[in-house]
C-alpha cells in the first residue's frame, strides 16, 4: 500500500500538466482518501504521502483548476479542500507555540482559561498548502474556499487561531495582499477579521495594523471601504476600540481624509460633475463619518481631538447631504456634551439657513436637538443662541403650506410632512421650556407666544380673511376628544383644513400640559442606508391611508392622550399655550363649513374652561394675561350676546374675573 502512494504521486506528477483537471482532481481525490480514511489505523500512508512531495502535487493540481466553471471538476476540487482542511489535525504531537499577547485586550479575554479540544491543528504542512493557495491565485471560488476552510478550523477549536498566527500568521501575510484579491474575497476576508474579535473576543494588534495601513494607502476604494467597514463593527462592540484606533493613528487619518473631502464638497456646492463622489467612493466618506462617529460616541477625549484638530466647520459641511446626515449629527451631538453652545450654534444656524423644500433636512436636525434637549443643561445655551426665536422662523416660513389644495412648492411636498414639521418643532419649543423657569419666563416675556399664535394662524389651515357670520343653533355638540375620533378613526369624511387645525389645536393642548415632547404621533421612517435596499415596503399598506407618513395610533383609536381633552385636573405647564389656542378660535373656521366651524369652536370653548376648574389653574391664566387674550381675540363673541360662543366665554371670563382682573381689561 505504501508503494501504491509513492507510485501514484509519481504518475500523478508526470500527468498533471497533460491531462484534464477535473479528471487529475478525481484521481488525486481518491489517494488523498486512502490517506485520510487510513490515518486512525495507522500513520504509515499519510508519512509517505508527505515524503514523496504529495502537498507539493496537490498545491500543484489545486492552482491547475484556477478559472474553470464551478461545475468542471468542482465537487472533486472541493473533496481534496475538505480533506486537506481535515488533514491539518492529523500529527503524532502537539504544537508547541508561545505568543505575545499585545494588551490591551477586552476585558473577557483570558488566553490561559482557552481549553483544547483536541481538534487542534497538527499538521502545519497541510494547512501551508491552503496558506499557499491564497498566496498564489486569485481565482475568486478557490481563495472563498480557502477562507472557509480556515474559519471551520477555528471553529474546531479557538486554540487554532493562535497556533496558526504564532507560527504561519496566515491572516497577517492575506492582508498584505488582499486588495489583489476579487471583491467578493475582500468581503468574506475581513469578515473573518471581524469574527476574530466579535467571537473569539481578541483583539489582533498586529493584524489591525496592517488593516489601518490598507485604508491610509487606499490603492483599492473597494478594498479600503470593507476594512473600514470591519473596524467600524469593532468600534461597535466595545468602547476599548476607541482609545485602540485613536492610540494608533486612526482617528487622526480619518479626520485628515474627511478634511479633504469636506474641502472638495465646498467647492462643487450646486454643481454636479459627472463621476465626483459617486458610486465606492461616496460610501468611503459615509463609512468614514459613520466611523468617526463611532469613535466619539462615549469618548470625550475622542471628541476633544475631533475639536482640537478644527474639525467642526468641516464635520457641518456633510450635514446638506441626506446620506451623510445621520452619521454627521452623530458627531456633533457628541460635541455637545463639551460644548453645548457650539452644537445649538450649528444646528440653530442650519435650521434657519435651509431652504423651504429642505423638509427632510429640517426634520432631522429638529430630532437631533430634541435629543440634545433632553439633558437640562442645554437649555441655557438654546435660549442664548436664539433658539426659540430660530424654531419660531420654521413656522414663519411654512406660511400657507397647509392650505387645501396646497399650492407652489407645497404642493409637492404633501400636507402630513409638513403637519410633521410643525409637531417637532412645537416639541423642541416644548422641550426647552421644560423644568426651565428662566425659558419659560424668556419666552412669556418676549411674547414669543404671541408670535407662534401669529405663525400657526398663517399657516393656511385656519380662516385668516375678517368677519364671518355662522348658525346660531347647533344640531349636536361634540367634545374635543370626540372630534379627534370622528376626523381619524371613523369613516365620516372630514375636509383637510380641519383635520390639520385638530392635530395643531392637539399639540397646543401638549405643549400646555408641558408633555408635548414625550409624545409620538409620527412613525419613524428609517432611512435606507447607501447600498442598502428601502424597506418603506415592509411597512404595509395601512399607513397610506390619508395621511401619507401615518399617525402612530393603537388598532382603532387615537392615542388615549387625546382624550384627557375632558380632563379638567391637569396641572398647567404652559399657560401661554392656552392663551395660542384662545387667538387661534376665531380663526376656526371655513367658508362653506359654516356649522363644522362652530361646532369645533364650541369643543374648544369647552375645553379651556375644563382647564380653569381649579383655583390653581385661574391663578396660572391670570398671571399669563388670558382675560385679556380672550377680550382682544373674540370681541365678537362677547359683543353679540347671540352668539354660540358668548356664554361659555362669559364663563370662562368670569372664573378668572374672579380670581384677579386688570384694570385695563375691567374697563
Amino acid at each position: 500500500a505504501v508503494d501504491c502512494i509513492k507510485i501514484a504521486i509519481q504518475n500523478l506528477f508526470k500527468l498533471a500538466d497533460t491531462i484534464p483537471a477535473c479528471d487529475v482532481c478525481e484521481a488525486a481525490s481518491i489517494v488523498l482518501c486512502f490517506v485520510k480514511d487510513s490515518y486512525p489505523i495507522s500513520s504509515a500512508l499519510l508519512t509517505e504521502f508527505e515524503n514523496n512531495d504529495g502537498y507539493q502535487l496537490l498545491l500543484k493540481i489545486i492552482l491547475r483548476c484556477e478559472g474553470l466553471q464551478q461545475n468542471e471538476g468542482d465537487p472533486y476540487l472541493d473533496e481534496i479542500l475538505d480533506m486537506l482542511t481535515c488533514l491539518t489535525t492529523c500529527g503524532k504531537t502537539e504544537l508547541k507555540v508561545s505568543g505575545n499577547i499585545v494588551h490591551p485586550q477586552l476585558p473577557h479575554f483570558n488566553f490561559e482559561q482557552t481549553r483544547s479540544s483536541g481538534m487542534t491543528v497538527k499538521n502545519l504542512q497541510a494547512f501551508q498548502v491552503l496558506q499557499s493557495i491564497f498566496m498564489k491565485s486569485n481565482d475568486q471560488h478557490l481563495c472563498g474556499r480557502i477562507l472557509e476552510a480556515i474559519g471551520t478550523i477555528w471553529a474546531w477549536d479557538t486554540v487554532n487561531f493562535f497556533l496558526l498566527e504564532w507560527t504561519l500568521q496566515p491572516i497577517n501575510q492575506f492582508t498584505d495582499i488582499i486588495h489583489f484579491k476579487p471583491h467578493p474575497v475582500q468581503v468574506q476576508f475581513f469578515r473573518l477579521v471581524e469574527s476574530i474579535v466579535l467571537d473569539l473576543s481578541y483583539v489582533p494588534h498586529e493584524i489591525l495594523k496592517k488593516v489601518q495601513y490598507l485604508i491610509k494607502e487606499n490603492t483599492v476604494p473597494f478594498c479600503t471601504l470593507t476594512a473600514l467597514r470591519c473596524l467600524l463593527s469593532m468600534t461597535q462592540k466595545d468602547l476599548l476600540f476607541s482609545d485602540i484606533f485613536r492610540d494608533s493613528g486612526l482617528l487622526g487619518l480619518l479626520l485628515a481624509l474627511l478634511r479633504k473631502q469636506a474641502k472638495i464638497l465646498r467647492k462643487s456646492a450646486g454643481t454636479h460633475q459627472p463621476g465626483l463622489e459617486e458610486g465606492t467612493e461616496k460610501e468611503l466618506n459615509a463609512v468614514m463619518l459613520k466611523m468617526v462617529a463611532a469613535l466619539t460616541v462615549g469618548s470625550v477625549r475622542n471628541t476633544v481631538v475631533l475639536k482640537d484638530y478644527g474639525m467642526v466647520p468641516y464635520i457641518k459641511i456633510f450635514l446638506d447631504d441626506e446620506c451623510y446626515r445621520s452619521a454627521t449629527l452623530s458627531i456633533l451631538e457628541q460635541l455637545s456634551v463639551i460644548n453645548y453652545e457650539e452644537y445649538m450654534s450649528i444646528i440653530i444656524g442650519a435650521l434657519c439657513s435651509s431652504t423651504q423644500g429642505e423638509l427632510h433636512l429640517k426634520l432631522d436636525l429638529l430630532k437631533s436637538l430634541l435629543r440634545i434637549l433632553e439633558s437640562p443643561k442645554s437649555h441655557s445655551a438654546f435660549r442664548t443662541c436664539s433658539g426659540f426665536n430660530g424654531l419660531l422662523s420654521l413656522l414663519s416660513d411654512m406660511e400657507g403650506a397647509l392650505q387645501d389644495p396646497p399650492s407652489g412648492l407645497w404642493a409637492a411636498v404633501g400636507q402630513n410632512c409638513i403637519l410633521e414639521l410643525v409637531f417637532y418643532t412645537l416639541q423642541g419649543i416644548t422641550a426647552a421650556l421644560h423644568l426651565d423657569p428662566v425659558n419659560s419666563n424668556f419666552f412669556q416675556r418676549n411674547g414669543l407666544f404671541e408670535k407662534m399664535a401669529e405663525d400657526l394662524g398663517s399657516l393656511g389651515c385656519f380662516w385668516t380673511q375678517g368677519e364671518w357670520q355662522i348658525p346660531l343653533s347647533l344640531e349636536r355638540t361634540r367634545t374635543f376628544g370626540e372630534f379627534l375620533d370622528a376626523a381619524f378613526c371613523s369613516s365620516e369624511p372630514f375636509p383637510m383644513w380641519l383635520k390639520n387645525c385638530i392635530w395643531i389645536l392637539n399639540f397646543l393642548d401638549h405643549m400646555v400640559k408641558g408633555t408635548l415632547h414625550l409624545e409620538s404621533y409620527f412613525k419613524e421612517e428609517r432611512k435606507p442606508e447607501m447600498g442598502e435596499a428601502s424597506r418603506d415596503d415592509q411597512e404595509g399598506p395601512q399607513a397610506q391611508e390619508e395621511h401619507p407618513v401615518a399617525f402612530k395610533r393603537p388598532g382603532n383609536k387615537l392615542p388615549a392622550s387625546a382624550h384627557r381633552w375632558e380632563m379638567g385636573d391637569c396641572a398647567i405647564v404652559h399657560p401661554g399655550a392656552v392663551c395660542v389656542m384662545v387667538r387661534l378660535l376665531p380663526k376656526l373656521y371655513k367658508e362653506g363649513h359654516s356649522q363644522l366651524s362652530q361646532e369645533i369652536q364650541c369643543a374648544v370653548v369647552d375645553h379651556i374652561q375644563s382647564l380653569v376648574k381649579s383655583e390653581k389653574s385661574r391663578q396660572v391664566m391670570c398671571g399669563s394675561g388670558l382675560l385679556s387674550t380672550i377680550i382682544t381675540s373674540c370681541q365678537d363673541a362677547f359683543r353679540n350676546e347671540s352668539h354660540p360662543l358668548h356664554l361659555p366665554l362669559t364663563r370662562v371670563f368670569e372664573k378668572l374675573a374672579s380670581q384677579a382682573i386688570e384694570p385695563d381689561v375691567l374697563r
